[in-house]
């Protein structure tokens, strides 16, 4: 009977071993005493207690709850109570060794011992086999923190986590091992060494495009916005056979193959990859799959579809994409209709829709010109704009004939919205009412898309907030036929400082600058509002003190106020400016110069209505007083000694249509500007012609004109192209007089003035050349070449600016330029054609605390006479965009 019951015993045991694995003991252990267990016959046992054993973090009334088990339940033993409740407690992932006995045996009741090994905890995680800072980026992703319980689950979960990390980055073979590691200092806790192993980025070798025969391979790859495939570039690769080839081409009279031939020489061997690296990612890939069908619609292939696609590995570094594509027929539009419109003649609403019978058939285009086209009127804009917020048009294709297509467009016009609630939300320093006189959306108004979108552009141009963020919430109500509106802004530093120092032009250089763009002057008086200055009020205070050694010191203040009386943007600005450059020689000294300059500036800015509200006039005078003392470098002859007075009146017409200030991608910033003096020699019969020249100066006389056009355009996305056009003109009215020495161009370097700009000189920055190189000519005087200003200047400038960040509190682009530019001693010598070049590369900087900051390197290509080592290769670093 013995060996029988026994060998009963060893049959349930294997059926535990095969059902539950080898590190779980399965069944009721009673110690030494099996009498109670007939595993032949189950017997039905109430479950008298149960208690846990092996825990120190989790709680044990819930790791009962999780078993299945409880006071008070009918169980039986053997049988698949307990073995579930072991499964149950394993599948939590907590315990790494889990058994169940039992106590004791009381009529029957069974009183149960769940002991549990709990898996140890996290003590700590380092990295090992990449840089630092990529382990903080990749310490936020798996978010792991001392004390989570190191399951299989946590371990697969933060190795996916990293390689997802590294495979959108084009690391398509990361090896992630985890390496665990007891903690000497807690029982039960561990450390977790994560050991990545980047291997090298996967790049696209080649990307196939198949099937197709409308468009060429280069311009389906082109549509991929993201995929790319590698640069390649092979200038050693035989130019024999092209040479050939080209030659038999043009004998031939055949210049289109020869056109051919040449793009398929380019193409096969030179591939570069300036803007967008080569990398898989594969949710990219399936959004520039439909990209190249969008590119298709776009040419008229309606039907064009992709068979198939294929990634497959080449080597470990480089994978191809084969792509099948099935072009279909091209379609064109015919008939065009509309339903619904009463606002609008259909005729009119064709004329705006811009589609003509027979044109290509563009599903884009369609839905540009009737939802929104940024370069033109649409028709969304031409309803929206009056008012009619809840107008919607669907266009519906009703017929296609062969190649042809006949368009209905379906408009529900509704009722005309107005605005009810404007509110502005996150403007945490800005007074509301600064942000609300910029809104062109005012309760009771008619709704307009316009308005929106040019409330949006002033809120930019404010500089106050972040211009990608600036965000309108617009919440329409259709059965009252109100809108409300909510700006959403978010604000961003405003205050400027400039801080410098060096050494330059033999001395020591030092500048403070302190502007306060966000000023509030009613609350100077008000100590609470000193945080750390009063702001709020749109109000702006400048302070500027700039010394170069003992010789030079000068300082500056000036006060806006934008909107003057606070009704209209009639912006008032006063400054006041001192500065003396000396020799160095004390003031009892007869060998001693000096040149002081003092001046005042009251203006007065306006924004007109008139042709549009994108132009402004600004009307200034200027008072300007000059006492030099030995300084004879500025005049051709004479003592350089005297009192000289410059007063004019500035006046200047602007046009800026600019989306944002520091980083803008579309419109435009032109202004005319005009400066004049009176003609005091026409009126006050003085012989000039024998004058002295510290006596014919005394009353500075002049006219200036310059002209400034800056044109911005959206290329690509994110990248712009700008081209700058500068020109400046400095007149007589007094030929027997002259053109004044004072207010004269120069050209070159950084634009920075310093010590040297005490005679009112104009200094354009351009770049390959060193500072004020660039002048009408060179005159000797004392052993010394002196530059002569120009009183005729222009400089021209294209560019191409792509951002790196824009970041409201660090926006970052890098440039390419090239520029070209000159000066001349008279308008008759001027000649457009006559121009210094240069070319190079840079970045910008716009930090809110400082302002914008640049740093560019240039080549420039031509000799200045008089001064050789003015051009060649030169850096040049920026204040505040000194170089426009």
């Amino acid at each position: 009977m013995k060996g029988m019951k026994g060998r009963k015993i060893l049959v349930w045991l294997l059926i535990a071993f095969l059902f539950v694995p080898v590190f779980i003991r399965a069944q009721i252990d009673v110690g030494s005493d099996l009498s109670k267990i007939d595993y032949e016959r189950p017997s039905e046992y109430i479950v008298g207690g149960i208690e846990v054993n092996g825990v120190e973090f989790l709680d044990k009334n819930v790791i009962i709850m999780l078993s299945g088990l409880e006071v008070g339940k009918k169980i039986k033993v053997p049988g698949d109570d307990i073995s579930g409740a072991i499964r149950l407690l394993w599948e939590q992932g907590l315990f790494d060794n889990i058994s169940i006995t039992a106590s004791k045996f009381i009529g029957n009741s069974i009183f149960i011992n769940l002991n549990l090994r709990e898996r140890p905890r996290l003590a700590r995680f380092s990295f090992s086999g990449i840089r630092k800072s990529e382990a903080d980026d990749i310490r936020d992703l798996i978010n792991l923190t001392r004390g989570d319980v190191v399951t299989d689950h946590l371990m697969i979960r933060t190795i996916n986590i990293i390689k997802r990390h590294y495979f959108e980055k084009g690391y398509l073979n990361t090896e992630v091992k985890l390496e665990e590691k007891p903690d000497k200092t807690h029982d039960n806790f561990e450390e977790l060494v994560i050991n990545i192993k980047k291997n090298k980025k996967v790049k696209i070798a080649y990307i196939n495009i198949i099937g197709n025969t409308e468009l060429s391979d280069e311009s389906v790859k082109n549509a991929m916005k993201e995929t790319k495939q590698k640069g390649f570039f092979n200038p050693l690769n035989p130019l024999g056979p092209l040479v050939v080839d080209l030659s038999v081409d043009v004998l031939a009279l055949k210049f289109k193959k020869f056109r051919d031939d040449f793009l398929n020489y380019w193409t096969d061997n030179y591939k570069l990859k300036i803007f967008k690296g080569s990398k898989y990612i594969e949710s990219n890939y399936k959004d520039d799959l439909n990209l190249i069908i969008a590119k298709y619609n776009k040419k008229g292939y309606r039907d064009a579809h992709i068979i198939s696609d294929s990634v497959y590995s080449i080597d470990k570094s480089t994978i191809a994409v084969d792509i099948t594509i099935e072009e279909g027929h091209k379609y064109y539009f015919r008939n065009i209709s509309w339903v619904g419109n009463t606002i609008y003649t259909s005729a009119f609403l064709n004329t705006v829709l811009g589609i003509k019978k027979g044109d290509v058939y563009n599903k884009e285009l369609i839905e540009t010109n009737i939802q929104y086209n940024p370069t033109g009127l649409d028709i969304s804009s031409l309803y929206m704009d009056n008012g009619y917020l809840f107008f919607n048009a669907n266009p519906v294709e009703v017929y296609v004939e062969n190649d042809s297509i006949d368009l209905e467009i379906r408009i529900f016009e509704g009722k005309q919205a107005r605005i009810d609630k404007v509110t502005v939300k996150g403007n945490t320093k800005t007074n509301d009412h600064v942000v609300i006189r910029e809104l062109r959306t005012k309760p009771g108004q008619l709704f307009s898309r316009s308005n929106i979108i040019r409330t949006q552009r002033e809120l930019a141009n404010l500089r106050y907030f972040d211009a990608q963020t600036i965000t309108p919430n617009v919440n329409p109500n259709p059965s009252e036929g109100t809108v409300d509106i909510e700006w959403g802004v978010e604000e961003t530093s405003a205050d400027q400082i400039e801080l410098s120092g060096g050494w330059g032009y033999g001395r020591i250089m030092g500048t403070l600058g302190l502007s306060f763009n966000n000023f509030s002057f009613k609350n100077f008086f008000n100590k609470e509002a000193w945080r750390p200055v009063p702001s709020g009020d749109g109000q702006k205070l400048s302070l500027r003190f700039q010394t170069y050694g003992l010789g030079y010191m000068s300082w500056s203040a000036s006060f806006t106020e934008p909107w003057l009386g606070g009704k209209k943007p009639n912006a008032l600005s006063v400054s006041y400016f001192h500065s003396i450059y000396t020799n160095g020689l004390p003031k009892s000294d007869t060998n001693r110069s000096k040149f002081a300059t003092d001046g005042v500036t009251i203006g007065l800015g306006k924004r007109l209505t008139w042709p549009d509200d994108f132009f402004t006039l600004y009307q200034g005078v200027n008072f300007q007083f000059y006492n030099l003392q030995n300084y004879a470098t500025i005049f051709p002859v004479g003592s350089g000694t005297g009192r000289f007075n410059n007063i004019n009146y500035n006046i200047i017409l602007g046009r800026s249509s600019i989306d944002q200030p520091i980083f803008p991608r579309r419109g435009s910033d032109i202004s005319i500007d005009g400066e004049f003096t009176l003609p005091y020699s026409l009126f006050n019969n003085v012989n000039y012609a024998d004058l002295d020249p510290d006596d014919r100066y005394k009353w500075i006389e002049y006219y200036k004109i310059k002209v400034k056009a800056y044109w911005y355009f959206e290329l690509a996305e994110k990248l712009v192209f700008a081209a700058r056009f500068r020109f400046g003109f400095l007149g007589n009215y007094n030929s027997e007089l002259g053109t004044t020495p004072f207010e004269r161009f120069y050209l070159g370097g950084d634009g920075l003035s310093g010590y040297n700009n005490f005679d009112g000189r104009e200094i354009i920055g351009m770049r390959g050349y060193t500072n004020e190189s660039i002048v009408a000519y060179y005159r000797p005087r004392n052993n010394v070449n002196v530059a002569v200003g120009g009183t005729v200047f222009t400089r021209n400038t294209l560019e191409i600016r792509y951002p790196l960040s824009l970041n409201p509190s660090s926006t970052i682009f890098g440039l390419a330029f090239v520029e070209a530019g000159n000066s001349w001693l008279a308008s008759q010598k001027f000649d457009p054609f006559n121009l210094y070049r240069s070319a190079g590369v840079g970045v910008r900087v716009f930090l809110p605390m400082f302002g914008m900051l640049g740093l560019d390197w240039a080549y420039g290509f031509d000799d200045v006479p008089g001064n050789p080592s003015a051009s060649g290769s030169h850096f040049h670093f920026s204040l505040n965009q000194s170089l426009d």
